[in-house]
């Protein structure tokens, strides 16, 4: 029995405009900028080093509809390198850049199989083995409906069965919800593997047959935390072999520091640079939220006659200059819970929040979301949005109880 192998990966979107970064240092804005691009030509070096039998991107190459000139000659360019070592790719379009979108084409190479609006299968002869790859690429920007009824049921019991679905668990209500299916319905299929997109969070839904999302390859923003890249998977009809490899150009993170005693700036200072310097050396080029932890008495007159934004000022100055790069996003003071109670009057303000619906924080944000120069700029509102604001808004009830 003839094993096959072949790169997963999905959600590139290149040339993604990375929301939310100000008052960045230029050759760092640079950096960010382009790493969608950096973490895509690491997937390419490796597979005309390695080889492997064919690569599959399932859905959102591009950021958008419009697919950027820069971002279409990227791809197109690095398509003619698979070409000339012989890898076949068979891609998809998802929502992001789906096929109704308005953009100058790109004409590519032969060895590429983008699959059109209906569901088809693309077959492939790999050392003898058949090969039958089934997807979908987006219409439209939203589909909504189920496309799972439109994949057949594996016949060939000699061919190895792959599915490309850039789509949603129905269940799953923390990211937009398109092409909904269930586990159940993706097994009845009674193919091999399932290669999934449009979760940006790597996820494996099924160890066998394997159900995975290898979630995005660059990280566009702070929700996006962690290393990212994609799935090295060798298969056969009776075993998979799974390696996750790292692409990620800039790594976003969450850094904690613990303030605890910490009595003179100097020393909160050092402690800074130490967590970042160790953080620097983890994950290479970062952009970091820095939450400074266990405020007691001693740390709190830190803050007393400095603010936050003058802290933030002060830990990118000596972080300036520093290779790998290491942007401190975002400063986060956490106070010791012994240094306030809740009131009657917060603890009511607290008690009326976690009674609000999805729609009613939406009524209450609506005037950010619908602003027509900031709306465009910020993702849509989610169930765990809601359970963070809530979380900032008991931390900012404690902060206000300190200054009274």
């Amino acid at each position: 029995m003839s094993a096959i192998r072949f790169f997963h990966m999905a959600d590139l979107h290149l040339d993604s405009p990375f929301k939310g970064l100000f008052g960045l240092p230029e050759q760092n804005f640079k950096k960010i900028r382009t790493s969608t691009f950096e973490a895509f030509d690491k997937i390419i070096q490796k597979a005309i080093q390695e080889k492997p039998d064919f690569l599959l991107i399932v859905g959102d190459i591009y950021d958008g509809e419009n697919r950027s000139l820069q971002a279409q000659r990227r791809f197109q360019e690095a398509m003619e390198k698979l070409f000339q070592h012989n890898i076949p790719v068979i891609l998809s379009y998802g929502n992001h850049d789906h096929l109704n979108g308005a953009w100058t084409r790109f004409s590519l190479p032969s060895n590429v199989y983008e699959l059109p609006a209906e569901t088809s299968v693309v077959q492939l002869k790999i050392r003898g083995q058949q090969v039958n790859i089934y997807g979908f690429s987006y219409s439209d920007r939203h589909i909504t409906k189920s496309m799972i009824d439109s994949y057949p049921v594996a016949q060939d019991q000699h061919a190895i069965h792959i599915g490309m679905l850039h789509g949603s668990e129905a269940s799953d209500t923390s990211h937009a919800v398109y092409a909904p299916f269930t586990k159940d319905q993706l097994l009845e299929k009674n193919y091999h593997y399932w290669a999934l997109g449009h979760i940006h969070k790597r996820q494996l839904l099924h160890q066998n047959p394997p159900i995975i999302y290898p979630g995005n390859i660059q990280s566009r923003h702070r929700k996006e935390q962690g290393i990212k890249g994609f799935y090295d998977v060798t298969l056969t009809q009776t075993s998979t072999d799974l390696k996750f490899v790292p692409t990620s150009a800039v790594v976003y993170n969450a850094v904690e520091v613990d303030c605890t005693s910490v009595f003179h700036a100097n020393e909160l200072l050092k402690k800074c640079e130490e967590a970042l310097m160790l953080n620097r050396q983890e994950y290479g080029a970062s952009v970091v939220e820095l939450h400074l932890k266990n405020i007691d008495e001693q740390s709190q007159s830190l803050f007393e006659h400095a603010t936050v934004d003058a802290w933030l000022e002060t830990i990118r100055e000596a972080e300036d200059g520093m290779e790998p790069m290491c942007w401190v996003q975002k400063l986060v003071l956490h106070q010791s819970s012994v240094l306030y109670e809740h009131t009657a009057a917060t603890e009511s303000v607290m008690n009326l929040m976690e009674q609000w619906d999805i729609s009613e924080w939406k009524d209450i944000l609506k005037e950010l979301y619908q602003h027509a120069g900031g709306a465009r700029l910020i993702e849509p509102l989610t169930e765990q949005d809601v359970k963070n604001l809530m979380h900032n808004a008991q931390e900012l009830l404690a902060e206000e109880i300190q200054r009274v």
